[in-house]
């Protein structure tokens, strides 16, 4: 039983080395007839891919619109900055999408303070295309700051926030 495995995943590895090995670099080799060579012949034909237009995975041309520089939706990530824009940010990744601020107290509530971590997950301006983690911690007797829990309904809040200003900065270059 393990043989017949072991030989299907052999011949599966064979046929992806073939199609990858055909997956050249825009250059077409043609033989040289008279010196029974292959000499290397460039062309400035659009090429065509077994995958189509849209490419393996589908979505939109790189050349279509969305070119914003970042690797997410742009309006996610202009209002994630501005909805957080009261907290110290400790690491912004424009292309991974994650934004993780560092600690911050209030001022009314010295004995305590958040920190967050926000995903932007999508390309297009979705209600699942950012998501929130919200951690808290609070002084004890001794001074100490010592992780506390946070009420779940905090982290769909900055994430309805965030959605509307992200929805307001769309409106506003529609416009």
């Amino acid at each position: 039983m393990t043989r017949i495995r072991l030989a299907k995943a052999a011949a599966a590895a064979a046929v992806m080395c073939g199609v990858l090995s055909a997956c050249g670099q825009g250059k077409a080799v043609y033989p040289d007839k008279d010196r029974g060579e292959s000499t290397p012949v460039m062309s400035n034909e659009k090429k065509e891919t077994v995958f189509g237009e849209e490419g393996l995975f589908g979505g939109k041309k790189k050349s279509q619109g969305d070119s914003s520089g970042i690797s997410v939706n742009s309006f996610l990530w202009r209002a994630t900055l501005d909805t957080l824009s009261f907290m110290p940010i400790a690491s912004a990744d424009p292309f991974g999408g994650t934004i993780l601020t560092d600690w911050y107290q209030l001022p009314e509530t010295p004995n305590e303070r958040f920190k967050m971590n926000v995903f932007i997950v999508d390309r297009a301006l979705r209600a699942d295309g950012v998501k929130v983690t919200v951690f808290k911690q609070t002084h004890d007797a001794s001074g100490q700051w010592i992780d506390a829990k946070v009420d779940p309904k905090m982290a769909s809040d900055i994430e309805n926030a965030i959605l509307t200003r992200a929805r307001q900065l769309r409106i506003v270059s529609a416009g």
